[in-house]
């Protein structure tokens, strides 16, 4: 077996305007594609090839030293991509609601509170990385990570993400990053983050 990309649950045009099709095609097509065969060819020949992603990024250690940080960096951005395909969707958008929704205005005491916070995480993280809703010891939080970096490394269960990795809207809002994470709103796949959500519970 080996690691593979699933297949984008859209067309590369069905979340334009927000998302235009070039900035997905080559997001998905050369960044996360080159990140999955990297990782394939890393553990080529290795017992590691048959583990789930999320078990691998979940427990580096398993990983020979000499291989870690390779593979720390490849499973990484394999796993964050994957979530960030499934955290979109062209019926997406608009204020959470289901079980996830109550839990957001719980925690932090409304929609707009928290889609301040995760804006803020998001706009703020320097340099390359992403921006998280998790749930952590049954409680949600918001945090940032750079690079390859998740909080699932961390024994949270992440629920929704954004990359703000420059590749994932240069091409589109070239250096206005509040744009981009303005846009992502639009199509935020809420099922999928209630889905996740019931899970991780």
């Amino acid at each position: 077996m080996s690691f593979s990309q699933s297949p984008l649950p859209y067309g590369y045009n069905d979340l334009a305007p927000h998302l235009e099709a070039s900035v997905l095609e080559i997001h998905y097509t050369k960044h996360h594609a080159g990140y999955v065969a990297k990782l394939n060819a890393a553990l080529e020949g290795s017992e590691l090839i048959d583990m789930s992603l999320e078990a691998l990024v979940s427990d580096l250690s398993v990983v020979p030293e000499g291989k870690r940080a390779a593979v720390k960096k490849l499973a990484g951005q394999h796993y964050n991509h994957a979530l960030y395909w499934n955290s979109l969707s062209p019926s997406g958008g608009g204020e959470a609601s289901g079980a996830i929704g109550d839990a957001i205005k719980a925690e932090f005491g409304s929609f707009s509170e928290f889609q301040s916070k995760f804006n803020n995480a998001a706009a703020t993280q320097f340099g390359s990385g992403w921006a998280w809703l998790s749930l952590r010891d049954g409680k949600l939080e918001i945090s940032s990570t750079g690079n390859e970096d998740t909080p699932l490394m961390s024994g949270a269960s992440p629920l929704l993400t954004i990359d703000v990795w420059e590749h994932a809207y240069y091409l589109q809002f070239q250096n206005r990053r509040p744009d981009f994470i303005a846009s992502f709103w639009n199509v935020v796949n809420w099922d999928n983050v209630n889905a996740l959500y019931a899970k991780a519970k």
